[in-house]
């Protein structure tokens, strides 16, 4: 039986990575997006069919539980427990401190973080039970060492470690790990799309310099979502080029 995996933020361009990643070793993949992205999600998804991906879509907005509950029990029903969950969904809305407004505050804790517990605690009780999990949760090299007008989406970042020490330890016993990934800057459209002059400022900040590839993401994710994995759990594992080494 393949496993299920569930990528939230899946048609991203980490998340695009994840899934294809994931689907190439065996899994049962399903891309999370957001309900206002069906339109982008049912492209993806022909583009991931043209590559040789059958990967399926659902739409909920992981900041709500009863929306993230409702998802699991959808994918429950329809394709079997989620064995593998990657947290991967993400916004920013980046502001130095004396300018953030509440709502920024609130929409980023919201998403990157209250998220992880929307979408983990439907699926946390049957991966104990059935004795197999693997929790991976994508945080940031800014929530390790915190960026400049980033006070919430560092912060947020920051919470999902805890997160992540913390649930590891309640599921150690039972065959399901808890891990996190922290990526550096990775070259995606968003990366791409930004001032060629700041772009070329951040590579040169990085030991390698270069940013990371999206496939180099989706590596990390693949081991620690294996059964060669199954001794590690409660890590942060930076994928960051050397741009912050703790």
């Amino acid at each position: 039986m393949a496993r299920i995996a569930l990528v939230t933020g899946g048609i991203g361009g980490i998340g695009t990575a994840i899934c294809t990643r994931l689907a190439k070793d065996g899994c049962s993949v399903v891309a999370n997006h957001h309900p206002s992205e069906s339109d982008a999600a049912e492209e993806w998804k022909k583009a991931r069919a043209s590559e040789g991906f059958d990967i399926a879509t659902i739409a909920a907005d992981v900041s709500s539980f009863e929306d993230a509950t409702r998802m699991i029990t959808e994918i429950s029903e329809q394709y079997g427990p989620v064995d593998v969950l990657v947290n991967c969904a993400g916004i920013t809305r980046d502001k130095t401190f004396k300018k953030m407004e509440a709502a920024q505050w609130q929409a980023v804790i919201n998403v990157n973080l209250n998220s992880v517990f929307n979408v983990t605690r439907p699926v946390w009780e049957g991966m104990l039970e059935r004795g197999f999990g693997r929790i991976i949760n994508i945080s940031s090299v800014n929530g390790q060492r915190g960026q400049f007008g980033q006070a919430n989406y560092s912060a947020a970042k920051a919470g999902m470690h805890g997160f992540t020490m913390a649930l590891a330890q309640e599921g150690a016993s039972k065959g399901v790990t808890v891990n996190t990934i922290s990526p550096g800057y990775v070259e995606t459209a968003m990366t791409l799309a930004m001032d060629d002059a700041v772009r070329n400022s951040i590579i040169g900040g990085i030991p390698m310099r270069r940013m990371a590839q999206p496939d180099e993401i989706a590596a990390a994710i693949a081991f620690l979502a294996s059964d060669q994995a199954a001794y590690v759990t409660g890590a942060n594992l930076p994928v960051n080029g050397g741009l912050f080494m703790h």
